[in-house]
């Protein structure tokens, strides 16, 4: 379940422009999540997010990005939820645990493989656009790197 909200938690902030503690609580009381405030200062330490000027001057929760360092967090989300992989031409395939692709997938958008174009998730099935065959490729090298 922690997995799980930490995903959504990414997700959330990916989309919306949230502020507070209490907006994102709120975010995921609305997605089904029961959580504390508690809950939720413990999951903002726990993914390392910042908060960032947004485009209208107001701060806003984000990722803290480390060129080259992915957080633990995304590559546990990753090997808890991966099965496989194949490739059509410049589309990635993933294969994933039941229930686990909306969580791998906002995993492989926080880590940005600037490779990837876009993910769209289904229960257990990813499909992701990646701008050449040769780039899919090297998706796929860098993914089994990070899977050990």
């Amino acid at each position: 379940m922690k997995v799980e909200r930490h995903s959504k938690i990414v997700e959330l902030i990916g989309k919306y422009e949230i502020e507070t503690q209490e907006e994102l609580a709120e975010r995921l009381h609305q997605a089904g999540f029961k959580v504390t405030q508690a809950t939720v200062s413990r999951d903002i330490r726990e993914l390392k997010l910042t908060k960032a000027p947004s485009e209208d001057g107001k701060q806003r929760y984000m990722v803290l990005q480390s060129q080259g360092n992915f957080s633990d967090k995304y590559i546990r989300i990753l090997q808890d939820g991966f099965l496989s992989m194949d490739m059509a031409q410049n589309i990635l395939v993933i294969r994933t645990v039941s229930g686990m692709a909306m969580a791998v997938a906002a995993a492989l958008d926080a880590i940005r493989f600037q490779e990837i174009v876009g993910c769209i998730a289904g229960d257990d099935t990813i499909m992701c656009a990646v701008r050449s065959v040769d780039d899919t490729i090297l998706v796929m090298d860098k993914l089994k790197k990070l899977l050990g």
